[in-house]
């Protein structure tokens, strides 16, 4: 049997996503809602099949890399360097809001300051995966609102990127280890800043003038084939060198790779044969989300799970609101962009595990993380009907 198990952890994911996907269309629900409950039927917390969940997280990764290839396809450099008046401060102080209302919920709930710290950073970036699926179903994302939105997602990318390779030697401070001085605390940021900057520069200089010509060699080939295997080549392939030697994220890797092919005048062709791959496996991270819940956590700690989601949906989006505000965006597009950040998913998984890992976080408090990631998850269809709906209710009364 576990000669088969990728096969097997595959047909269950994508069988009971269907099933309950269909189900909850059926009932006028987001679809997303029944890939949460699949997940949560074959997790190890539920009677019956148990799935693997670190293959389910490794396929999961796979659609965030597609997902962002396929954004980046759409979105130019034009696009970001447009948005950044609004993007860069809009995430940094979303972020910053969200950590420190996370960190005096678990102050309040009897954490020490390293864990509640933890607890807030985990709170402050969205989910790649639900912020662009959003988006793309409601055609949003060459919209002045989807470019905000994926600028917005770009700057937390590279600022969660930061803080998960500088958890390491904080949290060696934090446990009292010699060897974690201010000085190597600021040697890791400054040599990680520079690895990012320069995976940034080769992108945007060689793999700008490269990856098209590459693209356009393979096309003479003259096969379908060769052209789908050639663009998985260069967006699974550039989103792990991102990883493994740049210290950068998948994701944001993945992105700039669709960047640097924008505009060619293969970018539709490529970004429809990638659709399909992109919409399962979007699909298999939100199996994958359900299955790490527990939802006996619901039951152990509902005041918990009630201030952590609070602080996902109202205080995110506050935040987001006051930026948009302040810089005198729309209404419609002050809603609409908060609505969409105000989840969180796979970035506030890896930073829960590692801190797990390094002795930061307890498990009881990666569960609240996890409750609350999917419940914003499954909020989130609502939030956008919501800001929808008053955005045009505020448009009819100032149009009276």
């Amino acid at each position: 049997m576990e000669s088969h198990a990728l096969i097997l952890n595959l047909v269950a994911a994508i069988a009971l996503a269907f099933f309950f996907g269909a189900i909850a269309q059926r009932l006028r629900i987001s679809p997303l809602v029944g890939y949460l409950i699949a997940g949560v039927a074959v997790g190890p917390f539920t009677p019956g099949f148990v799935g693997d969940s670190d293959l389910a997280m490794q396929f999961a990764e796979i659609g965030v890399i597609l997902l962002m290839f396929g954004v980046g396809l759409k979105f130019s450099l034009a696009d970001l360097w447009a948005v950044k008046g609004v993007a860069i401060p809009g995430a940094l102080v979303q972020m910053t809001a969200a950590t420190l209302l996370g960190y005096g919920v678990g102050a309040l709930m009897g954490m020490g300051a390293a864990e509640a710290l933890m607890l807030g950073f985990s709170l402050s970036v969205a989910s790649t995966v639900v912020l662009l699926r959003a988006l793309e179903e409601r055609h949003l994302v060459k919209t002045e609102n989807g470019r905000i939105c994926v600028g917005w997602l770009v700057i937390e990318d590279i600022a969660i990127v930061l803080g998960i390779v500088l958890l390491p030697p904080l949290a060696a401070a934090a446990n009292g280890e010699g060897g974690a001085t201010p000085m190597a605390t600021l040697t890791a940021l400054g040599f990680t800043m520079g690895k990012i900057a320069l995976f940034v520069g080769l992108m945007l200089f060689v793999g700008a003038r490269l990856f098209p010509w590459l693209i356009v060699q393979i096309a003479h080939l003259k096969s379908r084939e060769l052209m789908s295997l050639g663009t998985l080549t260069l967006a699974l392939g550039i989103a792990w060198v991102a990883y493994e030697l740049f210290d950068a994220s998948f994701a944001l890797g993945a992105f700039l790779a669709g960047v640097v092919l924008n505009g060619t005048k293969f970018t539709h062709k490529i970004a429809e044969d990638s659709l399909p791959l992109r919409d399962t496996f979007a699909v298999l991270f939100f199996v994958s989300v359900g299955m790490l819940f527990d939802p006996m956590t619901l039951l152990r700690a509902p005041i918990g799970v009630l201030a952590v989601v609070a602080i996902i949906i109202i205080g995110k989006m506050a935040a987001a609101l006051a930026i948009t505000t302040l810089y005198k965006l729309p209404l419609r597009t002050g809603l609409m962009i908060a609505a969409s950040l105000a989840q969180i998913g796979e970035f506030s998984f890896v930073l829960a595990g590692m801190g797990v890992r390094l002795e930061l976080l307890s498990e009881e408090t990666y569960n609240l993380i996890l409750a609350a990631a999917l419940i914003s998850i499954a909020l989130n269809p609502v939030l956008f009907a919501l800001a929808d709906r008053v955005a045009t209710s505020k448009e009819a009364k100032a149009a009276a």
